[in-house]
């Protein structure tokens, strides 16, 4: 409504009531692009052409599809002297001028959140075109936002194998393996794709991403530095650096970059956020102003006020005004809450489904099937139960390699889900059908497509918490594994979840009774496991472990085969790359008071408290 009047206004000649509405309908929807478009026009109408340009940029960062946008573009670069930009944007005109219009047409309802329209759109125009490389592409981003992630990456693959010198293919491709945790595969598309187009900076950015997927983060951050020469974002450069230089134990680097990514552009929520993630960083008087002034401000887009208030909630509650600290988490929340797809009942079906088939029965009849290697030893349960630090522990011993959370069991799980003829999921019911000698194969598969990530050392560590779900399948894949369960109490689990903002996933995490509904089926499903898998995971209570570190660090090791080693003790001295939100946590000695910090949000957690139940609830006390 708001649109339809200021298009009216600038067509009846009032462009400065035209911008008012403007003004009101980008304050309530700061990422329409459309929006951000007719600012451009009228701007230009008013013979504003710096801030029209300004528009026009905004517009199509957040539509690549308005070529009204790009034209308009094209001329205020020409007109201001910015030939290299202009002759840029010229050729993205030029490739919009050359889609199809039913393309065109599927990107704008793309871009406009109309997903099933642009799908249907897509689909029926790749029926008359099979091999479109720029339809499939446009397709498998429609299937990255649907969340349907192995469709959209066959897409890539195949587009990419059709045209191998399409570097725009090339990149999605690169892209959705990144997302899909399939970082060795990205580093070589990274690698094609710098040979193909060597001066282009942005696949230099895209390999210095690829080599920290891999974890080879000091050619990274040296990659990051070369790309931060004449770069058109270099805030967002100067963020994946700092996430780098963290990962590496750089901390000091880390903040002064993540620093410079906010003086580089305000309200970058990212940046904010990922000081406040370091939880070391004390952000002082004038930057926690800064913070709460740019929540409200107008125009700021939707991701950044997520991160903003995160990262005000924690420093809110690092000077003690707990109530208004969970003002700020409870709003950030919120607003991820609105935009994901996150349903209690279907984990439930889910946890529902891996007890019905994954019995005694099922595993005395296939639990002998699988890879032998006795490598991987998988951490999991809860995000934020401790697992850092048992990894941490675990990997200061000589025997051991700490990598990261891979991806590898949950895209297996993911493959072997498919769908019946019903619409429903083949997984985990098929593991009862499938060829056994495929439990051998999926192994042998997980030992080869991990070892990039290992550094030598007989046993691994896959840090993924969400495997939890999938232990029957880890042992019928890899029998002599060993899963350790880092449990901590629900109360303070569950409130650290709610306030830590995650990069992607844990959308449970968003919303107080979800979070309590998760445990509870957290907690069912191991039991679950302890019953029809005896004997196969390991419990380490995190507050066991800050009672008694010599005790527990002793007790997993025998469970994993191994001799005590002092430096388990000392895990905080063990230099390595970490890349989760308590990286800095566990490079210090053990320190008792997170633990107890929920307590000072007791008032609020009622809804918490209610879902977990009675009995789990009293658990924390």
């Amino acid at each position: 409504m708001l649109y339809n009047l200021a298009v009216a206004r600038r067509y009846g000649g009032d462009c400065k009531a035209a911008l008012d509405t403007l003004e009101a309908l980008v304050a309530r929807d700061p990422e329409y692009g459309r929006a951000h478009q007719e600012r451009g026009h009228n701007l230009l109408s008013l013979n504003r052409p710096a801030e029209a340009a300004a528009a026009f940029a905004r517009a199509v960062d957040l539509n690549p599809g308005l070529l009204a946008s790009w034209k308009a573009l094209a001329a205020l670069y020409e007109h201001a002297g910015r030939g290299e930009r202009a002759r840029a944007v010229a050729r993205r005109v030029k490739e919009l001028e050359a889609l199809p219009s039913e393309l065109r047409n599927a990107m704008d309802l793309l871009h406009e959140g109309h997903l099933r329209k642009a799908e249907a759109l897509c689909r029926a125009f790749l029926r008359e075109h099979r091999q479109h490389a720029e339809g499939m592409r446009l397709l498998a981003e429609i299937g990255v936002r649907l969340k349907i992630f192995d469709d959209a990456e066959f897409l890539l693959e195949s587009c990419v194998e059709f045209e191998p010198d399409n570097a725009g293919a090339r990149s999605d491709y690169l892209r959705i393996l990144n997302r899909k945790g399939k970082f060795r595969q990205a580093l070589e598309q990274a690698r094609e794709l710098m040979r193909l187009e060597p001066d282009n900076p942005v696949h230099r950015l895209s390999h210095a991403n690829a080599l920290a997927g891999v974890g080879r983060f000091e050619e990274a951050i040296e990659g990051y530095r070369r790309c931060l020469d004449g770069a058109a974002n270099p805030a967002g450069i100067h963020l994946l650096l700092g996430h780098a230089l963290k990962a590496v134990g750089d901390v000091d680097a880390a903040i002064a970059s993540y620093r410079r990514a906010y003086e580089l552009r305000p309200e970058y929520g990212d940046a904010w956020w990922s000081l406040a993630n370091t939880k070391t960083y004390r952000f002082d008087d004038g930057e926690l102003r800064r913070m709460l002034e740019l929540q409200e401000a107008e125009g700021v887009a939707r991701d950044d006020r997520v991160h903003l208030n995160f990262a005000a909630g924690k420093a809110l509650e690092d000077r003690g005004d707990y109530a208004a600290a969970f003002t700020c988490y409870e709003r950030g929340n919120a607003l991820q809450r609105r935009r994901c797809g996150y349903s209690p009942e279907l984990t439930a079906r889910m946890v529902d489904a891996q007890m019905e088939v994954c019995t005694r029965e099922l595993f005395e009849a296939r639990g002998g099937c699988g890879h032998g290697a006795p490598d991987p030893i998988f951490i999991l349960g809860m995000p934020r139960a401790g697992s850092t630090l048992l990894e941490q522990i675990l990997a200061s011993h000589s025997q051991v390699d700490g990598t990261m959370e891979l991806h590898n069991i949950l895209g297996l799980a993911q493959r072997l889900r498919g769908r019946t003829a019903a619409g429903g999921a083949q997984y985990p019911a098929n593991l009862r059908e499938i060829d056994p000698d495929y439990f051998r194969r999926f192994g042998e598969r997980f030992i080869e497509d991990t070892r990039d990530y290992r550094a030598g050392a007989p046993l691994f560590i896959d840090k993924m918490p969400n495997n939890f779900l999938h232990i029957g399948l880890i042992h019928l894949i890899l029998p002599r594994a060993k899963v350790i369960d880092a449990r901590r109490s629900p109360m303070a689990c569950c409130f650290s979840n709610f306030k830590q903002l995650f990069g992607e996933g844990q959308e449970f995490s968003y919303d107080l009774g979800w979070m309590g509904r998760y445990y509870r089926d957290y907690v069912r499903l191991m039991a679950h496991w302890d019953e029809v898998l005896p004997g196969f995971v390991l419990r380490v209570r995190h507050e066991d472990v800050l009672d008694d570190l010599e005790g527990q660090v002793r007790r997993m090791l025998d469970f994993c085969g191994l001799e005590f080693e002092e430096q388990c003790l000392r895990y905080y001295e063990t230099e390595r790359a970490v890349r989760t939100p308590s990286s800095e946590q566990v490079r210090r000695p053990i320190d008792r008071a997170a633990a107890e910090q929920w307590h000072n949000f007791d008032p609020w957690l009622g809804p918490l408290r209610e879902a977990l139940g009675p009995e789990l609830a009293a658990a924390a006390n």
